[in-house]
């Protein structure tokens, strides 16, 4: 059976060119929480989502150079190893910076909306599904730990929804929820601008050219945004 891992990083922001500052780990009965000094200052906007300032981490070494990093490394890297983060391309991409590269992952996010086909989901942030599914737990918002701890039982949700819909034993259900992560999601509706709550497919119809500038927009952002390139290249047939 697979070695499932919950993990969540605290960065310097939400761009490609962003650093690790907190990573926190939780599987089977261990869990860990690290800070470390980023290569980049983190600045206020940063700060102000998940309060780790530059004074908290102007002792600390940087992840590379920490006692930690040669552990989680071979933890997650195992080929036994599952590791399970919401919006996990993003955390993927930050700790690749550090040398870290799993075998195996899990991204409830993808899963989360491949499980929601009435599209009845307005988001799809970690905190909005936590309190939508009404998941009781202690744990502090924007805090790697608490986040893992809420990423924790967000998995299982979605893991014994997919055993319930499919007829799957728990393992047959790992392998898909792996399998539904590992390539963009399809986006139904737009969440945002001029077209909220529009299906994307009707916006196509009526106004192509809206699409074409997004995704002009988005192949030129700095963020991570594979699910709506994907999406708007589908549906522009490109």
């Amino acid at each position: 059976m697979a070695k499932i891992i919950f993990f969540d990083t605290e960065t310097t922001g939400n761009e490609q060119k962003d650093f690790l500052c907190q990573i926190a780990y939780k599987s089977d009965d261990e869990s860990f929480t690290g800070l470390y000094k980023p290569e980049i200052k983190i600045p206020p906007a940063a700060s102000a989502v998940h309060h780790i300032t530059n004074k908290m981490v102007a002792d600390k070494p940087s992840f590379k150079e920490s006692a930690d990093a040669k552990k989680i490394k071979e933890l997650f890297e195992d080929e036994n190893s599952v590791v399970v983060a919401h919006n996990a391309p993003f955390d993927l991409m930050i700790i690749k910076k550090e040398g870290i590269e799993p075998a195996n992952f899990i991204c409830t996010l993808r899963v989360a909306r491949h499980l929601d086909k009435e599209n009845k989901i307005e988001q799809y942030k970690l905190q909005f599904l936590r309190y939508f599914l009404d998941i009781e737990i202690d744990a502090t918002a924007h805090d790697a730990l608490g986040d893992v701890l809420v990423l924790e039982k967000l998995f299982e949700r979605l893991k014994n929804k997919i055993i319930s819909e499919d007829n799957l034993n728990e393992e047959k259900a790992i392998e898909k929820m792996i399998e539904i992560s590992s390539h963009p999601s399809l986006l139904r509706t737009f969440n945002f601008g001029k077209h909220v709550g529009k299906k994307i497919e009707d916006v196509l119809k009526t106004n192509r050219d809206y699409l074409e500038w997004l995704l002009a927009e988005k192949l030129k952002s700095d963020q991570m945004d594979e699910d709506w390139i994907y999406t708007l290249k589908y549906h522009l047939k490109k």
